[in-house]
């Protein structure tokens, strides 16, 4: 396996407001390189308890050295302990109630559940032609998904056909240095896309909830008393492919307020 540090372009402003440059930690392993990033706004925090914040992640998916590149099956995100998703209050998204549907459709029935928006890159192959990139809009939805609370991210694509198709991030608690974890495994539908080449995921919503300013996002500075900001672990990705499994983290840096 081999690491390095590498730079790549900013994250493109979205319709939440987040604007950010992104330093990627670049992974290799076998024929497959995933440069995974992370990044969050605003860096300057609270050192006890957590505030509302924009949190934004990214792979891309390339093959090396000629190799064909396996499809991607499993993503699962291990945030930092002072990171928190809490959606209490928020209305529930289902899978049925956005599957399948357009994205226009999919914000027509869980529009109060939305928390975020991203992008979705695929190499697309068809019999006897060359592939093709395709790409996709993602809505994600504060949802529950086989009884647990999950993000569902809503993906629809209209190349070369119109297609649909709900990944739901099942969100889960781990000790240690990573608090909040989220996993999703890709649906066989996927594999009609060939195979995957990007995605972007970006998380952020604010609402009021019996009677007080909620924020789907928060978090805080851990950094120690004497201290102005601390360098920690932000994120930590696993993708699983067929017969492989690639995994990196993502440091940040925060200051502290208080």
């Amino acid at each position: 396996m081999m690491r390095k540090a590498a730079t790549i372009v900013a994250l493109a402003a979205t319709s939440l407001g987040l604007v950010a440059t992104s330093s990627a930690e670049v992974t290799q392993q076998g024929g497959v390189r995933v440069n995974f990033g992370g990044e969050m706004s605003p860096q300057r925090l609270p050192r006890e308890g957590t505030a509302p914040i924009a949190v934004s992640v990214s792979a891309k998916i390339v093959p090396v050295g000629g190799a064909k590149s396996p499809q991607l099956r499993r993503i699962s995100l291990a945030i930092n302990r002072y990171g928190r998703i809490d959606g209490a209050g928020l209305p529930v998204c289902r899978v049925a109630d956005i599957q399948p549907s357009t994205s226009a459709k999919a914000k027509q029935a869980c529009g109060q559940s939305l928390v975020g928006n991203g992008s979705f890159s695929a190499r697309v192959l068809l019999p006897e032609q060359t592939p093709f990139p395709s790409a996709g809009k993602i809505l994600a939805f504060h949802g529950v998904h086989e009884g647990k609370p999950a993000i569902l991210a809503h993906v629809y694509g209209t190349s070369p056909a119109p297609t649909s198709f709900t990944l739901p991030f099942v969100i889960g608690e781990t000790g240690g240095t990573f608090g909040t974890t989220l996993s999703a495994r890709l649906p066989e539908v996927t594999s009609e896309w060939g195979y995957v080449t990007g995605l972007e995921l970006n998380l952020q919503r604010r609402y009021r909830w019996a009677g007080k300013a909620r924020s789907y996002v928060s978090a805080g500075c851990p950094a120690p008393k004497g201290l102005s900001g601390a360098v920690f672990p932000f994120v930590k990705a696993k993708f699983g492919f067929k017969g492989l499994e690639i995994g990196s983290t993502v440091t940040r840096q925060c200051r502290a307020r208080g």
